[in-house]
């Protein structure tokens, strides 16, 4: 195992759709937990030695007994989960929001357990569902969950404020009433409440500001657990809200960690837009920022800015480094299970639709449902991590009927995305085409498909550059430009949300993935073989 020690944290160091970060140090080691949406495994964890160098894990929530998508909403699903340790046990709270229309959330939280990062993880147990960002805090054998309670009574904003309620972990309960949290004057919306405690003080560390370019990360203190709270006269603890020139965006919705030799760090989400405060085609990654404490006990980021590079700590690292801005990922699916890297869209990865088995060194997709299904598509992707990329793979695939499509495709949403896919003409012959998806209006370029006679193995590619996506296809003679080009800024974050009458009608919170779909839209399962996927970052 390489040995190095790191001289600076380059920022950010989990790309890609990688956002509410929840770091916790277990001795020598930190996890860091993410929140997944409506893709399985739900809960992405990552594991580092010196928080530099950051290894996947895949998702702690890899099974139905543990997490159930069965008709999640676009970028419903796991909101904001939260990692602690405490007892020899870590402790994963973590949301399934089914609901987030028309001023409602319904947004049940569970928590579950294990002995090891790796699992086994318990079944969950239900704690309740008044309000969103659910996280525990351990106070030696006390343990409380935070959260916050969502109003859902038109006038009132959405947030009552925040709740504490006590839980039992040996009886794996909450037991009593919840007590509201007394916050500073006029604090309005927060949400995303972290509490610590160093010293005789509670220290609430809370997101404001929403989750767009007037994001930031807030601190309050208290002598006693449910306050009166008083806000940290500085300002924020971390925020690019009027500082729209700075390459990391959003920054906000924080945890911290405390090293073994005493420093402290911020995790924290950041956005790389296309353009001056433009559109997120990344999603919300997780950054990384020292802190240091004053002689009157509050915490401070240098400069308070998000920052490209940051002091690194020095230790030495043990993992593989992460991909970067070169890297080059391939996989030809020669392990029986998936890697870390690919996701599947609201349902775990069962032999039922995927399997690796069937056929060696390749990744079997049974044909799903419609794009505009919750239930039952047949996707599995992965998170797009460079805003310069492209993304490659090998299809075998005999479609019979218009009804039968499988290929490549660059995905947001059910209402956004791009679909390069081998499918069958009304002859009945295979033919290439693209289709596409921009909030709900559906087009196919059926005019500029290209027949494909006999060849039933070819490659499939996409290219991003900036905002612009362009598909090709190699069939033995070389790549080939198919359809035009193509807006990649439908895949963004703020494209994808949507109002309707001053009401919520879709969130835009996942980022971008690519990857491989395969549709049946007669119901029948009809399988494509894949292999041999490549991502390149950075071209």
């Amino acid at each position: 195992m390489r040995q190095r020690t790191a001289q600076v944290i380059q920022n950010p160091v989990l790309a890609g759709s990688h956002p509410d970060p929840s770091l916790v140090r277990v001795g020598d080691d930190f996890y860091l937990a993410t929140s997944t949406f409506e893709w399985h495994p739900g809960v992405r964890l990552h594991h580092s030695r010196d928080l530099a160098h950051w290894r996947p894990l895949g998702g702690a929530l890899d099974s139905a007994r543990l997490l159930d998508l069965t008709g999640c909403p676009d970028s419903g699903g796991v909101w904001a989960p939260n990692l602690t340790h405490a007892g020899g046990l870590f402790h994963l709270v973590f949301s399934n929001v089914s609901t987030y229309a028309g001023g409602f959330t319904d947004c049940p939280n569970h928590l579950t357990t294990a002995p090891s990062i790796h699992g086994p993880w318990s079944d969950p147990v239900p704690l309740h569902a008044r309000g969103f960002d659910a996280s525990l805090f351990h106070d030696g054998p006390d343990s409380w969950l935070l959260n916050l309670v969502h109003d859902w009574r038109p006038g009132h904003g959405g947030s009552a404020g925040l709740e504490a309620t006590r839980y039992d972990r040996a009886a794996r309960r909450l037991v009593g009433d919840p007590v509201r949290l007394v916050l500073p004057p006029q604090a309005g919306w927060i949400e995303g409440p972290n509490l610590y405690r160093r010293a005789d003080w509670y220290y609430l560390l809370t997101a404001d500001g929403g989750t767009g370019y007037d994001h930031q990360v807030t601190v309050a203190r208290s002598r006693t657990l449910t306050g009166p709270y008083e806000r940290d006269p500085h300002g924020p603890l971390i925020t690019a809200r009027h500082h729209p020139d700075l390459p990391l965006q959003k920054a906000g919705h924080g945890s911290l960690v405390e090293t073994g030799k005493g420093q402290w760090y911020l995790a924290y989400l950041v956005a790389r837009p296309h353009g001056h405060r433009g559109p997120c085609v990344l999603g919300r990654e997780t950054a990384l920022a020292p802190v240091t404490w004053t002689p009157d006990g509050w915490p401070r980021v240098p400069t308070g800015l998000p920052a490209l590079e940051v002091p690194a700590l020095d230790l030495p690292a043990d993992e593989p480094d992460a991909p970067g801005a070169e890297a080059v990922e391939f996989d030809g699916f020669d392990r029986p299970v998936l890697g870390p890297q690919w996701s599947t869209l609201r349902r775990p990865a069962t032999p039922d639709w995927l399997t690796l088995t069937a056929r060696p060194s390749h990744l079997r997709l049974h044909g799903g449902r419609s794009p505009q299904s919750l239930i039952g598509p047949s996707l599995v992707g992965r998170r797009v991590t460079s805003l310069d990329g492209a993304f490659e793979a090998t299809i075998e695939y005999r479609p019979r009927s218009f009804q039968h499509l499988a290929g490549i495709t660059a995905h947001y949403n059910t209402r956004n995305w791009y679909f390069l896919h081998v499918t069958a003409d009304d002859e009945g012959q295979a033919v290439l085409r693209v289709a596409r998806c921009d909030r709900g209006a559906l087009t196919v370029d059926e005019a500029d498909g290209v027949p494909l006679g006999e060849t039933r193995r070819l490659r499939l590619g996409l290219d991003l550059r900036g905002p612009v996506l362009r598909f090709r296809y190699d069939t033995g003679d070389g790549w080939h430009y198919i359809g035009p080009a193509l807006d990649a800024t439908v895949l963004s974050d703020e494209h994808a949300e949507e109002f309707e009458n001053g009401q919520i009608r879709a969130l835009g919170f996942t980022g971008a993935f690519v990857g491989m779909w395969a549709w049946d839209l007669a119901g029948g399962g009809l399988p494509a073989d894949f292999d041999e996927t490549t991502w390149h970052n950075a071209l």
